[in-house]
């Protein structure tokens, strides 16, 4: 049997570790082992590997070193903006965010979820209007992990500055894919994980802006000024660090070259596939990400098809995987369940070509066309045309 060369299209769920990333930790696992609260020679070469990651991963979102706090991930992170300024308050969020966003919110003392667009954009005003006596934080992603769509964060910042209430982002799928300046947005905390951007899973930072005032969610000990107790993940954040300053050094160019394969990559699925249409088409993306819908097919027998021709992509967010729900980011678009369940992810990233890209085109139509002669023999009809 023909081996099948597999091409991976799913960078929004994870990203491969890069080889500098990989050459930066590798020390840090045998040679510069120290606990960095030590005051030892072995604790002190850990605390300047720690200080000189925390420093890297500022540039890239253009803040300063004390104001990024180390943590596990992006839900983490998201947990610890949520609960270390609203536990006890009202929270204003999108109906689009992450779980790790919806999940915190629904243990608030109240929240309001603000609708989106069929872009999948949020009206600022609404979120003006979503504002009460008693909200302590906003919380509005900045690019959608399903759609890409990005959220207009500036007009939001004013809105919550106005009304002196605390504006969280979650950054986890805009860092690594567009420029984030933190000071321009105006946001006052910013979640990011490093394994979107090809550092380590487990690792992942929350910028806090300097005098926002974050109650930790854990206790135990003075890590991270207080805000986050335990041993220092120190070979997790050089990793961190390292895929930071190659976004500073690289990700302008990268950004334009992915978002030529991904929009070679719709094209030809629209010019190929009669019923298939681009999901939040229009709206401010990440130059990575598409979410096309296909008529009459659903995904899960298209995205094994594809997986058998040697192409990983996705149904929507890896940390719904598993649901039987259609995603809740496409019905909050205006999908019916059936088109939300007729629509697919692919996210691009460094490892892809044209010539993958190509042969991803050229996979989709025929397995499209094929499922649909399927379920026409099924029916007992011809396939039936699309527009």
């Amino acid at each position: 049997m023909k081996p099948v060369h597999r091409y991976y299209f799913d960078h929004n769920a994870t990203t491969p570790v890069s080889p500098e990333v990989f050459e930066a930790i590798a020390p840090m696992m045998t040679e510069v082992y120290g606990n960095a609260s030590s005051i030892h020679y072995f604790g002190q070469k850990a605390r300047q590997a720690l200080d000189d990651a925390r420093t890297r991963v500022a540039a890239m979102l253009g803040a300063t070193a004390e104001e990024i706090v180390f943590t596990s991930g992006g839900t983490e992170a998201d947990n610890l903006a949520l609960f270390g300024i609203a536990q006890n308050g009202h929270a204003v969020i999108t109906t689009i965010e992450h779980p790790a966003v919806l999940g915190a919110g629904s243990k608030l003392a109240a929240v309001t979820h603000v609708p989106v667009d069929g872009r999948g954009v949020v009206d600022p005003q609404e979120i003006r209007r979503a504002l009460r006596p008693d909200t302590k934080i906003i919380s509005v992603m900045h690019a959608n992990n399903e759609l890409g769509t990005i959220q207009p964060l500036r007009e939001i910042a004013k809105i919550a500055r106005e009304a002196d209430v605390v504006f969280h982002s979650d950054g986890v799928q805009a860092a690594g894919k567009i420029p984030v300046n933190v000071a321009d947005l105006g946001v006052d905390l910013y979640s990011i994980t490093g394994h979107k951007f090809y550092a380590p899973k487990g690792v992942g930072a929350l910028y806090v802006r300097k005098g926002t005032r974050l109650a930790p969610m854990f206790h135990g000990g003075h890590h991270e000024r207080d805000m986050r107790p335990g041993t220092e993940n120190v070979a997790g954040a050089v990793g961190l660090g390292r895929a930071a300053q190659w976004i500073v050094e690289q990700g302008a160019q990268e950004c334009l070259r992915v978002g030529e394969l991904r929009d070679r990559l719709e094209r030809g699925i629209l010019d190929r596939v009669q019923g298939s249409r681009v999901n939040a088409a229009g709206a401010p993306r990440t130059p990575n990400t598409t979410n096309i819908r296909f008529d009459g097919i659903d995904t899960e027998p298209l995205l094994i098809a594809l997986d058998l021709r040697g192409f990983a992509v996705s149904s929507g967010a890896a940390c719904s995987s598993g649901v039987t729900e259609p995603s809740h980011v496409l019905i909050a678009i205006g999908l019916t369940r059936e088109q939300a369940r007729s629509s697919l992810r692919f996210s691009l990233g460094r490892s892809n070509t044209v010539e993958q890209v190509d042969a991803l085109i050229e996979a989709v139509a025929e397995s499209v066309a094929h499922l649909r002669r399927v379920a026409g023999q099924l029916a007992g009809k011809p396939a039936p045309a699309y527009a």
